[in-house]
């Protein structure tokens, strides 16, 4: 948690996320609010639309506020992407060796189902952010973030020789449980159209979760864990 005396001393949360505010830092309320806020305007108005004015509106507060935490409009955009990140891969980060890559891959698959339902708006700002090129985050995806899929990969090439798994393209296996599990946030209203529903309910997330994870493991020669 980001303690009052934090604040007080300097914390600067503008590094994100390769600087001094580091993943999963986003815990006081103050922040949260305003990341919360930033989300929801730059999912509507875009990166250039959108205004720091606009963002604390949003928040409810006054615009110094937001400038304390954040020094400018791209050091927040790129907290707000930072923040969805730490959700979607903190429980990857814990894996091991000595893990079962049934139960790791299936757990993996149903938070990140999970997450797109419960932050879509998030996740369509991260898919805009790297259709345009990923200008705020190229230099994080070319250092931290490819280092981490070279640390999963390690783990994933172990539980392969080890005879946990079917051998399988490690890289390519995390890709397909990013890109098949953000699908549904990302084309929700597609999705939703088709099936005739108004939104996501918590069944139906069950069930798309349930469906990704047996059809992803089957490829790995795995059978989900029973629920």
């Amino acid at each position: 948690m980001v303690k009052k005396r934090d604040l007080d001393k300097g914390f600067d949360p503008t590094g994100t996320p390769t600087g001094t505010y580091k993943a999963g830092k986003i815990r006081d309320e103050n922040i949260t609010n305003i990341v919360d806020a930033a989300e929801k305007v730059f999912v509507r108005n875009g990166f250039k639309g959108t205004s720091i004015q606009a963002i604390a509106d949003q928040a409810g507060i006054p615009k110094a506020n937001v400038h304390y935490y954040f020094k400018s409009k791209a050091n927040l955009y790129v907290a707000v992407l930072d923040n969805l990140m730490h959700l979607w891969n903190d429980f990857f980060d814990q894996i091991s060796e000595d893990d079962d890559p049934a139960v790791v891959l299936d757990e993996f698959i149903r938070k990140k189902v999970m997450i797109s339902y419960t932050h879509p708006r998030a996740s369509k700002l991260f898919a805009m952010e790297i259709i345009q090129g990923a200008p705020h985050l190229k230099e994080y995806i070319r250092t931290d973030l490819r280092l981490w899929v070279r640390e999963r990969t390690k783990v994933i090439e172990s539980w392969i020789a080890q005879g946990k798994m079917t051998k399988v393209d490690p890289v390519h296996l995390i890709f397909l449980i990013w890109s098949s599990t953000q699908h549904y946030a990302d084309f929700d209203v597609q999705i939703l159209t088709i099936m005739n529903r108004a939104e996501y309910e918590q069944e139906m997330v069950d069930e798309i979760a349930t469906f990704l994870s047996k059809m992803i493991l089957a490829g790995c020669g795995l059978t989900p864990p029973k629920k």
